[in-house]
């Protein structure tokens, strides 16, 4: 294996819409379609075509759905199936380690202490990353009222149903709430959404998709996460 420094890592964001992926010595993200149809031996098969002869030591796969101990525990709600269990090392050739992809972009936003990400999209992704330990969390399943759990208030048919004005105000409540429960120091926001969100409070700064491949990349080279 190369040092450290001197590795080059694959970084892969997978969404419902696409998939985007970056070598680490290149600034270039290269993307293309995902879908329900797309398959986790198809998705190796399109990022492996679309590299070619470019060199990658490592892999770091941001996923979607549930990841326990660097494992998929579900199958994806917007892919095909076939990601339980597959073997990603394998099918690359290289040491691959899986994250949930809000806890891949968390990585990459995180500068210290207690930081809360949370990825407004078709739902809502929570991380809480606490002294350099990574803690995703199912908080779309919390109740936002009597009359439903978070998510009915703060994903993407959410804002549809109730016009941007309203699903805002919803979310910046919930932000408020979150970050007071879990004492943190800071809160990112991301996702296709947030910039929707519009003037934040002082201590939640906007995030940026493209930060996912930097946390891609420090999984590998930062031994706090490695």
């Amino acid at each position: 294996m190369a040092r450290k420094q001197s590795r080059h890592i694959l970084a892969i964001d997978i969404g419902g819409g696409h998939v985007k992926f970056r070598v680490s010595n290149r600034r270039a993200v290269e993307q293309f379609s995902s879908g329900p149809d797309m398959s986790a031996s198809e998705m190796v098969k399109q990022v492996l075509k679309r590299i070619g002869e470019w060199r990658f030591h490592c892999v770091t796969v941001g996923f979607p759905g549930m990841v326990v101990d660097g494992r998929i525990v579900c199958e994806p709600m917007n892919l095909g199936h076939g990601w339980v269990g597959f073997d990603f090392s394998k099918a690359f050739g290289r040491p691959a380690r899986i994250m949930n992809d809000a806890a891949m972009q968390a990585l990459g936003s995180y500068v210290g202490g207690r930081m809360l990400f949370l990825g407004f999209g078709t739902g809502l992704g929570a991380v809480l990353i606490a002294d350099a330990e990574i803690f995703p969390m199912e908080l779309a399943h919390l109740p936002f009222s009597k009359r439903g759990l978070i998510q009915k208030y703060v994903g993407d048919e959410a804002r549809r149903r109730l016009g941007r004005a309203r699903w805002a105000a919803n979310a910046k409540t919930i932000i408020k709430q979150l970050s007071d429960a879990l004492d943190v120091q800071s809160v990112v926001v991301g996702g296709g959404n947030a910039p929707r969100l519009g003037r934040l409070p002082r201590h939640v700064r906007q995030g940026d998709n493209k930060l996912a491949f930097v946390g891609g990349f420090r999984a590998w080279r930062d031994d706090r996460f490695g």
